[in-house]
């Protein structure tokens, strides 16, 4: 382990952000880059052998995953996600799509921040959030103060509107409360649906994918960007289908850059819409299914759906 005076720029603490960095030797540069960019004060760094030793709380905890042997990062991060909880930090983690699923496996959503092959400029954005959230104590905030990182948070949550809209359509009708009001519409019209007795199935989830998919090739990729309803269409679909869907694998239905799918695959966890399986046979693996809630909600979107005589979106 070494100490502060091994950072990069250490005389210069513009952001006041204290970091400790988890890196191999021979690591990619990104997160020292962006720790200087931020002249961030580095308490501590430590490589992957290293034991987690006593230092001053940080306000991040900053990890470079990428390259790290799956076997090493199934058993050291395990006690860096506990250690960043238990000090109540935040936690920035870079990675590839090759670790995807294992570091996937350990920590998802919460106070961590996944970036996929991120560029320096998607490090210090996130460095700036999580430690913008540790300096917050739990439910304060000052409606008169909005730094940078409270404005990146801002549009960071903004990726989840789609996620939480869906919560809040199901949530009356689950736990039995009155109707929610409707997200749009207007004062006297709502769109119904007759019953419909046919069950979804399986093959009707798939050629509504296959038609995003087939939309895209036509109007290119990035202009319907929806990667919350693609990733619920996945996971239901895999569900009437009994197979079983690894986080990699929703990234890649998501449609979207790793970082971004990631990103929402927390936001709809923590909103309870998915849940997170282990895999019994590969600790270093976890899978994806729908919550109970969600499970009935797609099941019933879909039903009146079809009952309405309409496509599936």
């Amino acid at each position: 382990m070494t100490g502060p005076d091994d950072a990069p720029d250490a005389a210069d603490y513009d952001t006041g952000i204290d970091a400790v960095l988890i890196a191999a030797p021979g690591a990619p540069d990104r997160l020292v880059v962006a720790l200087a960019a931020l002249h961030c004060r580095i308490v501590a760094q430590r490589d992957w052998q290293a034991a987690f030793g006593d230092h001053a709380t940080p306000h991040v905890i900053v990890v470079e995953a990428a390259g790290v042997d799956p076997a090493l990062l199934s058993e050291i991060l395990p006690s860096i996600v506990d250690q960043a909880a238990a000090m109540q930090v935040g936690l920035v983690i870079a990675l590839s799509v090759d670790e995807i699923d294992v570091v996937a496996s350990v920590t998802l959503g919460g106070g961590t921040r996944l970036l996929v092959d991120p560029t320096v400029g998607d490090c210090v954005a996130a460095i700036v959030v999580a430690a913008e959230a540790a300096r917050i104590p739990a439910g304060v905030f000052d409606v008169h103060r909005e730094t940078d990182g409270t404005r990146l948070e801002r549009l960071n949550t903004e990726v989840a509107r789609i996620a939480e809209a869906l919560a809040r359509l199901t949530r009356a009708e689950i736990e039995g409360d009155v109707p929610a009001a409707p997200i749009v519409g207007d004062r006297t019209n709502r769109y119904g649906a007759p019953p419909s007795l046919s069950e979804p199935t399986a093959g009707d989830v798939r050629r509504a994918i296959r038609a995003r998919r087939l939309r895209d090739q036509f109007f290119g990729a990035t202009l319907f960007e929806d990667p919350g309803w693609d990733m619920l269409l996945d996971l239901y679909a895999a569900q009437l289908e009994r197979t079983r869907v690894s986080v990699s694998s929703l990234c890649i239905a998501a449609a979207v850059a790793p970082t971004t799918a990631l990103r929402w695959i927390a936001r709809m966890t923590d909103t309870g819409l998915f849940e997170r399986r282990p895999d019994l046979l590969d600790r270093r693996r976890a899978f994806m299914v729908l919550s109970d809630r969600a499970s009935e909600a797609m099941r019933g979107y879909i039903v009146a759906t079809r009952g309405a005589d309409l496509r599936i979106p």
